[in-house]
């Protein structure tokens, strides 16, 4: 799989970009919530690299890289330790290794989608689940001793963002679902950290875009590999 912008945006259907604009203009038109230059570049970083992830098109993996060292930076800001360590300790080095699964697996020479992985097996399901819960009990431990806000909240976090990050990296349509969850997940944290500080409203509604770019990330993936099996068969 090759990496080209160019093609990537010629590739969008005219409702995927309506979609695109549209969650452009929503996160830009946070700065009238107090949102800073930062926070509005990540979030369209953000949205970019879900509309691109939705189509199986590598770089929306690259862009995704991009915004979780962003986004860790913005939950610092909050003292969201475990949104920090989260999305610089593991999602985006998963996202980095999952860069290279898309590259290496496009579905038969197409250089703007990869191919989607129907094949994982039940003992991979189970040993994700333990690796899920493992990972979840050890950051527990390590965001309360660090003090950190929102701790439940902060906690579930971590296992959505660990199951969306590994069913990326596997290629399974399910990384959408996971990552709709965790969407969900934040804007219940920013809601609260809007409490004292009403710029994080525009948290709130970064993340609420994010959902429903998620969702149609797992709906256009279930019509990727509709499609591609369709072309094995022929």
């Amino acid at each position: 799989m090759k990496i080209n912008l160019i093609n990537s945006v010629k590739n969008l259907s005219k409702k995927e970009l309506c979609l695109w604009i549209f969650s452009i203009l929503v996160v830009t038109a946070t700065v009238f919530l107090g949102s800073s230059l930062f926070d509005i570049i990540a979030g369209l970083v953000g949205v970019s690299s879900l509309i691109f992830a939705a189509k199986g098109d590598v770089i929306g993996q690259i862009l995704i890289v991009i915004f979780a060292i962003m986004y860790g930076i913005i939950s610092l800001s909050f003292s969201y330790y475990g949104e920090m360590i989260t999305y610089l300790g593991m999602t985006a080095p998963i996202a980095v290794l999952a860069v290279i699964s898309w590259i290496r697996h496009p579905f038969e020479g197409n250089n703007n989608e990869v191919e989607v992985n129907t094949s994982i097996k039940l003992p991979e399901i189970i040993l994700t689940a333990v690796s899920a819960i493992i990972v979840t009990a050890i950051f527990y431990f390590i965001l309360k001793a660090l003090g950190n806000n929102s701790l439940m909240l902060s906690t579930v976090s971590v296992t959505t963002s660990f199951l969306a990050s590994y069913l990326t990296f596997r290629r399974s349509r399910y990384y959408a679902l996971c990552y709709a969850a965790n969407d969900l997940v934040l804007v219940g944290l920013w809601i609260i950290a809007s409490l004292e500080d009403p710029s994080y409203i525009s948290m709130v509604v970064c993340f609420s875009v994010f959902f429903f770019n998620d969702l149609y990330g797992f709906y256009n993936w279930g019509k990727i590999s509709k499609s591609q099996q369709t072309e094995r068969s022929e």
